[in-house]
């Protein structure tokens, strides 16, 4: 699952992606409300937290922009505004909720969740396809009596094929949503971590395998009953 940050606090930005990418979340993180219109309109996220005294567009501007490009992101804002008034403003303007500085990491994480939750996939502790076991916290993939633990990547590549058991999910969402926007990956990086994931579910002697689809991306296959 992978969060935009919008905070032009360089420390308090690094905070928070620390915060969430403790709790398993992918994130990406700008400076400003320009590249925050850019990257929410690429529309790879599941969140986007949103300060609203940004530099070059204010937070309020760029809700609002998302909103009339048919983004339905959810779209925390946290800011140290905390009139009323204020308040009102980011509501109409497309925000989902709205949080002041300073703020309690606790509420803060319970609200990403409810947010989060609303786009349909929750984090689970464990993901079950078929006889394939995905432990969240341990990254321990399981089928039957055999288990083997994955790398980062591999797991974040399984969770997304998981989460999304049955369809497509395309090399272009794999590689912003767990390498980002700004990375360099390119599809051979996606088919080496699939190439990894096969070999493990091969061991595993697993029901479910991987398959592709050409120039598209990859999907989860299993058993008919």
């Amino acid at each position: 699952m992978r969060i935009l940050i919008v905070e032009d606090e360089m420390r308090l930005a690094e905070t928070l992606r620390q915060l969430l990418e403790d709790q398993r979340y992918q994130v990406d993180t700008v400076y400003d409300g320009a590249d925050g219109v850019d990257y929410g309109l690429a529309g790879q996220y599941d969140l986007i937290i949103l300060d609203v005294m940004l530099p070059k567009v204010d937070g309020f501007q760029v809700a609002q922009r998302l909103r009339a490009a048919h983004v339905s992101t959810p779209i925390l804002m946290l800011t140290a505004r905390d009139d009323v008034s204020d308040k009102i403003s980011g509501l109409d303007c497309g925000a989902d909720d709205y949080m002041t500085k300073p703020f309690d990491t606790g509420e803060l994480m319970a609200r990403v969740r409810a947010l989060t939750r609303r786009q349909g996939e929750v984090l689970s502790d464990v993901l079950t396809v078929n006889d394939l076991s995905l432990d969240c916290t341990s990254r321990l993939l399981s089928a039957g009596e055999r288990s083997v633990r994955l790398g980062f990547k591999e797991f974040e590549v399984l969770r997304l094929l998981m989460v999304n058991n049955g369809n497509v999910v395309t090399k272009e969402t794999l590689i912003s949503k767990i390498w980002g926007l700004d990375s360099e990956a390119e599809d051979n990086n996606v088919e080496v971590y699939i190439s990894f994931l096969r070999k493990k579910l091969v061991f595993l002697n697993s029901q479910v395998s991987i398959s592709t689809v050409r120039k598209v991306g990859y999907f989860l296959d299993t058993p008919q009953k």
